[in-house]
């Protein structure tokens, strides 16, 4: 980031300051499980060609739990949207969906685990009618939805374990701070140093000329 500002760093000394200053995030050490090999999944090639979905939960400093709802780009790997709430049934996860069409479009292809909240019928309905594809992993197979998986261990990481949230609007704040920081302030080796929606701009500006419409923040 030092970098792309145009500051001359000596990556030594950085580093130094780095450790000193407590700078890095600690991150649970997670079991590697080897791939499934008889899984083939479409391997993204472009952006809004494959979405992954998922839900991570965490608790109000009062105890009650809430929920949110993450969504990420396989091919860009930027986060689309993450919806939080106490409750986030079927139809509510439509009504998001719903929303990003509007503001950003949809993907071929969503990839989802066998949740009650994904094999709902108002969703199966709503990707019918969008003629969006749902692909769902196999039971007790969290590594088939490898992408969203790692996005979440970021998530609650940097994220979730790192603040007390005093009330759902409290956690919505935080949390929109940080889909912001991920998307477009933070650089990713794997997207040649490049933010995640700063790649994505650029691979629809080399096909089409366009620029990616930015999302708005979700008010469902």
């Amino acid at each position: 980031m030092l970098r792309r500002e145009g500051v001359v760093v000596n990556h030594k000394k950085v580093r130094r300051i780095y450790r000193e200053e407590g700078l890095r995030v600690r991150r649970m050490k997670r079991k590697r499980v080897c791939q499934n090999r008889e899984y083939n999944p479409t391997r993204a090639a472009k952006t809004n060609q494959v979405w992954a979905m998922d839900f991570v939960h965490d608790r109000l400093d009062d105890g009650r739990p809430f929920k949110s709802l993450t969504i990420v780009d396989e091919f860009s790997k930027e986060s689309p949207a993450i919806e939080v709430d106490f409750s986030l049934p079927g139809p509510r996860v439509t009504r998001v969906l719903d929303w990003l069409s509007e503001v950003r479009g949809l993907p071929e292809e969503i990839v989802i685990d066998n949740g009650p909240e994904f094999v709902s019928i108002a969703l199966d309905r709503w990707a019918w009618e969008h003629k969006v594809k749902l692909r769902f992993i196999q039971p007790g197979k969290p590594n088939q939805n490898c992408f969203i998986e790692s996005f979440n261990g970021r998530f609650r990481d940097e994220c979730l374990n790192q603040h007390v949230f005093h009330s759902l609007a409290h956690a919505k704040d935080l949390i929109e701070e940080w889909r912001y920081d991920y998307n477009r302030v933070r650089p990713h080796t794997s997207l040649d140093g490049l933010t995640p929606e700063r790649f994505a701009q650029e691979q629809i500006q080399t096909k089409t000329g366009e620029s990616n419409p930015e999302p708005a923040k979700s008010q469902l």
